[in-house]
């Protein structure tokens, strides 16, 4: 499997990874606000989101008929239409596209529940990988905290219920991630994860991910022609900062 470089795209594809409430969606969530901040051509999509078959899976999940061969299906086939319609198109028009979970997603969660990892992988074996993949590491303890701050229970599949491992939704959640979690391991040097300690403040682990892309892409490269205006938050600090400045000079004058 190539990277969209290595297969001559124009753009570029950064993913994230990681268990359930290890912080990845607010990661990359900062990362686009800061990229779009800076006037780059961006674009997001999050899993599970095509609307082909988001209402199936809804419904699916709702009623507990998915079995892990329809789950691994439903999703494959939500990728790759989202592959298809938007990923595609947008990386050949150059842009720089942020995927919260990837293929890889599949790879873990679907051999976990009994899957062949041979036959999983084949159902992706279209999509070339990332151009940068950052694996969340967060302990399970840090994940389910929060997630629970969030909303008052876990999510039936979310926890794993479905296989049965355990009566307690949070016994069975720890035995079902702890085996996702060793997945992602088992895979983070085929598919060279950059591991970020996803138990560190949101603000320190934005800093690495900032460095990490601009270290990993030529932002200069993906500037759109005429950039998108700051936001009001941004807008207002920019004003706050340069009065500062100019009386800084005065001073020295």
């Amino acid at each position: 499997m190539k990277t969209f470089a290595e297969s001559q795209f124009p753009g570029r594809l950064v993913a994230v990874e990681g268990l359930d409430g290890s912080g990845k969606s607010t990661q990359i969530y900062l990362l686009k606000r800061w990229l779009e901040a800076e006037g780059t051509k961006v674009y997001f999509s999050e899993w599970n989101s095509s609307e082909l078959v988001k209402s199936a899976t809804s419904k699916g999940k709702k009623r507990e008929l998915l079995t892990p061969t329809t789950f691994s299906l439903i999703h494959a086939t939500d990728f790759a239409d989202r592959y298809e319609r938007h990923l595609v198109p947008l990386l050949r028009a150059g842009y720089i596209v942020l995927c919260d979970r990837y293929v890889f997603t599949a790879f873990a969660r679907d051999v976990t529940r009994g899957c062949p990892p041979d036959w999983v992988r084949g159902n992706y074996s279209f999509a070339c990988v990332p151009d940068l993949t950052m694996f969340f590491k967060a302990d399970l303890d840090v994940s389910l905290n929060r997630i629970l701050e969030g909303r008052p229970k876990l999510k039936f599949f979310e926890a794993g219920m479905d296989l049965r491992l355990s009566n307690d939704p949070y016994e069975s959640f720890k035995i079902f991630q702890g085996r996702i979690l060793d997945q992602y391991l088992a895979m983070s040097k085929e598919f060279k994860f950059v591991i970020i300690d996803a138990n560190e403040p949101v603000e320190k682990q934005q800093v690495i991910v900032r460095k990490l892309v601009s270290d990993r892409i030529d932002l200069d490269q993906f500037k759109r022609r005429s950039p998108l205006p700051l936001p009001p938050a941004l807008r207002r600090e920019r004003e706050y900062v340069e009065p500062e400045e100019e009386k800084d000079e005065d001073k020295t004058a």
